[in-house]
């Protein structure tokens, strides 16, 4: 018996019956040879950790442009909150941790440089609209590996493409991922930017505490308090309903949604943060434009599917673009530069 074999066997003794099991997986688009140690979710968290697009989340924006202070969340920082929270909740509730990770590890590659500014000037550019977890799916089926893509589980590729909610609700049955591991991620990603873009937002002097809805310190006065009982929430709740979903209780939920709603209204899409998102917007549309003139410029790491498609080539390469790398292509691009006088 392989260690793998081993590891499959534990599963079905430890997990609970509504876990998803690795020896149950639905399997992947092209078909492998399994791994005499780790099970098909470890490697697809293995792969997700050593793929370009996962390097370069620590260099795209959560919240703030290009923050100045060593403290600020990045996409990265967030990614792994996410990946501790959701952790968390899945081995309490005996379900299955690795796939739970996998998927958020995974589920924000898609994103954008400039954070919501920019995806909204490629939702507004790019024929047919843009979404960072479709995107965040395109990444692992199709541009890492040089076009080969991943080659991830259904499972994990279904919990990406399911993770997001945006202004919608937290417990959607429309896009509610088939996996009780997906739901996991999906809540565990509300519950970390609630709380850490509340947390970046006081550092920052954008909110003072005062200002804060008053029900959010009810739950708990500090940042590890008032995560711990959401997901203490998630944890008892789901199990009250016999783990058939993952679920929070309505005071929690309502406080949760409240919270996002306030981020969007005071910091997400409030005017100081609109002023720099229109610079942001600028950049990444003259990005845009001068690619879609100039393609042959491009990275050569396209799949051919794209080569006669200019508008998905270069969407592709602005999605997968960090703060730092579009800044100074477009100080390259559209800024004098000093001449080299010898």
């Amino acid at each position: 018996m392989t260690i793998r074999e081993r590891t499959v066997e534990i599963e079905k003794q430890i997990l609970h019956p509504n876990a998803c099991l690795s020896s149950e997986s639905k399997g992947r688009q092209r078909k492998e040879k399994e791994d005499d140690i780790r099970t098909c979710f470890q490697r697809d968290r293995d792969r997700i950790i050593h793929s370009k697009s996962f390097r370069r989340l620590k260099h795209k924006t959560q919240v703030f442009l290009a923050p100045k202070g060593d403290h600020y969340r990045t996409r990265l920082t967030h990614t792994l909150e996410v990946s501790q929270i959701a952790r968390t909740i899945a081995r309490a509730l005996r379900l299955n941790e690795d796939l739970t990770e996998a998927i958020a590890l995974g589920h924000d590659l898609g994103h954008t440089p400039f954070g919501h500014a920019g995806e909204e000037v490629l939702r507004e550019i790019y024929p047919g609209g843009f979404k960072h977890y479709e995107q965040s799916l395109r990444v692992v089926d199709v541009l890492e590996r040089n076009g080969q893509g991943l080659n991830l589980t259904h499972e994990v590729r279904d919990g990406i493409v399911k993770h997001s909610k945006g202004k919608g609700a937290i417990f959607s049955t429309r896009t509610k991922s088939e996996t009780l591991e997906g739901q996991i991620v999906r809540v565990s990603d509300v519950i970390a930017y609630v709380n850490h873009d509340i947390d970046d937002s006081i550092r920052a002097g954008v909110l003072k505490r005062s200002g804060i809805p008053s029900e959010f310190f009810k739950i708990g006065e500090t940042h590890a308090k008032r995560i711990g009982a959401m997901v203490r929430d998630v944890i008892e709740n789901s199990l009250s309903a016999g783990l058939r979903e993952v679920t929070m209780s309505e005071p929690i939920k309502e406080i949760t949604h409240s919270l996002r709603d306030f981020l969007y209204s005071n910091v997400y899409e409030s005017e100081a943060s609109k002023k720099e998102f229109r610079k942001a917007h600028k950049i990444l549309f003259d990005l845009y434009n001068y690619y879609m003139e100039h393609t042959e410029e491009l990275f050569k790491e396209f799949p051919k599917e794209t080569i006669n498609d200019k508008n998905r080539m270069v969407c592709d390469f602005i999605a997968g673009m960090t703060d730092r790398f579009a800044l100074i292509t477009y100080e390259k691009l559209f800024l004098p530069q000093p001449w080299l006088v010898l």
